[in-house]
């Protein structure tokens, strides 16, 4: 997930992006994002797999990571949920990284920089987090369709008992987060045989007004 295609293009630093209620696991190595400037919210999203690292930046993004929950591989070399891309420790040290509410699991930490100031923070938050220790419900319809998300890593948090370390301040935590849900209200598909016997009966209608010259009534064509 590139944001921002180039270090010099400087229009990008006013780019306000939110990544929101995502589960981001098997088979990912790397840039969830990857930011090159603007103003990063990174909030309530499940981080259960990663190779290289989670959230990547250069040009002095700010990044905001709210309410997340990171889960670090098995990997003794790949525990840092961050990394500041081509770029030395003098350079990246007054970027505004931080971590705040987020849960590190299995040894994950967040590398934070920066003075943290409120102005800069306020135009990478769009939302407001709810606890980490929902990220269960606020990402189960993430996924293929909204389809309810297959966890095969075994980690549950319905109320947050421990197996992880948390940073920072949580936000609120109201009960609300069913609406912060996306799903759809669509009525279901009919039935596949009823289908099927709608479209044969239009096949059958076109091909006796073809064929004959007129339509017969719906009863005629029942009685056949």
């Amino acid at each position: 997930m590139l944001l921002g295609h180039n270090d010099k293009y400087s229009p990008d630093s006013g780019m306000q992006v939110t990544i929101a209620f995502n589960h981001f696991g098997e088979a990912l190595v790397q840039r969830m994002p990857r930011c090159r400037r603007g103003y990063i919210h990174v909030v309530n999203n499940d981080f259960t797999e990663w190779k290289m690292y989670a959230i990547g930046g250069s040009a002095n993004p700010t990044i905001n990571s709210q309410g997340n929950r990171y889960t670090a591989p098995t990997d003794p070399d790949a525990k840092e949920v961050t990394k500041r891309v081509d770029t030395n420790d003098g350079e990246w040290s007054d970027w505004n990284w931080r971590t705040d509410g987020d849960v590190m699991v299995n040894g994950a930490f967040f590398v934070p920089s920066g003075v943290g100031l409120s102005t800069q923070y306020a135009k990478a938050s769009s939302v407001e987090p709810k606890s980490a220790a929902l990220v269960d419900h606020l990402t189960i319809n993430a996924g293929v369709l909204g389809g309810p998300r297959d966890d095969t890593m075994g980690i549950s948090y319905p109320g947050f008992s421990g197996g992880g370390t948390s940073t920072g301040s949580s936000g609120g935590d109201d009960g609300n987060f069913f609406g912060m849900m996306f799903g759809s209200g669509a009525a279901p598909p009919p039935p596949c045989t009823t289908t099927m016997f709608l479209c044969l009966l239009i096949i059958l209608v076109l091909y006796i007004t073809t064929n004959h010259g007129a339509l017969l009534s719906l009863e005629s064509l029942l009685l056949l």
